[in-house]
């Protein structure tokens, strides 16, 4: 696959970019490139190399979760600007 004006000019369309000459010259260079690059490693052997699954070979360590240092709900609204006795009342924000 190379990549071409056709190509450059409906990427450029679809980002909604308006790129000068130089520019769209520079991005073509740069992208033929970089599919030379994806090319060369089509051409490696890795038929005895086993695919990557994880980084490493550590389990994650999870804990059981627990509920604790709660604060009761008058002691949460003690500082509160405005509040109802439940809930904390903010101002709206969003008119619809």
């Amino acid at each position: 696959m190379q990549i071409d004006k056709n190509l450059i000019s409906r990427l450029e369309h679809l980002a909604r970019l308006e790129l000068s000459e130089a520019e769209r010259e520079s991005l073509t260079n740069d992208l033929n490139a970089i599919l030379e690059m994806v090319a060369q490693l089509q051409d490696l052997d890795t038929d005895d190399v086993e695919p990557l699954v994880y980084i490493n070979e550590d389990i994650n360590q999870l804990r059981p979760d627990e509920v604790n240092n709660q604060v009761d709900v008058k002691e949460a609204l003690k500082n509160a600007p405005d509040e109802d006795g439940a809930h904390f009342k903010v101002p709206k924000v969003i008119d619809l």
